[in-house]
């Protein structure tokens, strides 16, 4: 039976968010293409996860057997969240711009799952897992543009995903989400609506495209 593992972490209501509107459209088709599946959700706004501490750092660089109670107790729920991510057939992450980066709840996440010796680089447990992330963005951030340089989501969640958890990562962004709540953007609303509506049809296909893929 596969499994998708979804994070949202957009801080705005589902019906106002666009990032969560994507991930529902990806996680509903991947869904449909699987009758049987299961679908594990992590809503990091409404339910974040701890930031590291001392012992659940050092916890996870030691022998389980050495570990105190006290980093037993810390170190389980960073078990937990990386056993989430080891069953998972695919993921879907949402991470939308929070002042040019990605949101703190997300960022703690990061910080639980990324585990040396078991989830990082060459002995990754997560290598090749389909992954898609949906990072939204005020306005554009491309080439040539005003904000350009600007974007530190996309870089960072590579070196992050890619790089040291050895995913396989693929980004949809729907960008000029501010057009529909700035009037002064109004002339904007164009592109934002084409922006939202190549993002969730570029959703259905990857979550079509991943629902045949298996984690061996």
């Amino acid at each position: 039976m596969a499994t998708l593992l979804h994070i949202d972490s957009s801080v705005s209501a589902r019906d106002t968010s666009v990032s969560r509107a994507v991930t529902e459209t990806f996680c509903h088709t991947w869904a449909a293409q699987q009758p049987d599946a299961t679908v594990i959700y992590r809503d990091l706004a409404a339910n974040p996860v701890a930031h590291i501490t001392a012992d659940a750092y050092a916890a996870g660089l030691a022998d389980p057997r050495t570990h105190t109670p006290e980093q037993a107790a810390a170190f389980a729920p960073r078990r937990r969240l990386i056993e989430e991510l080891e069953q998972a057939d695919a993921i879907l992450i949402s991470a939308p711009m929070h002042n040019y980066t990605i949101p703190s709840t997300l960022k703690a996440w990061l910080d639980n799952v990324i585990l040396p010796g078991r989830t990082v680089a060459e002995s990754s447990t997560l290598a090749g897992t389909p992954t898609t992330v949906v990072t939204s963005r005020d306005l554009s951030y491309a080439p040539y543009t005003p904000q350009e340089g600007h974007d530190f989501v996309q870089n960072y969640l590579t070196a992050v995903l890619t790089h040291t958890l050895r995913l396989d990562v693929g980004f949809i962004v729907p960008e000029f989400t501010l057009a529909q709540r700035d009037p002064a953007l109004a002339a904007l609303l164009p592109l934002f609506e084409w922006s939202r509506d190549r993002a969730l049809h570029e959703a259905a296909a990857r979550a079509r495209e991943a629902a045949q893929y298996r984690v061996t």
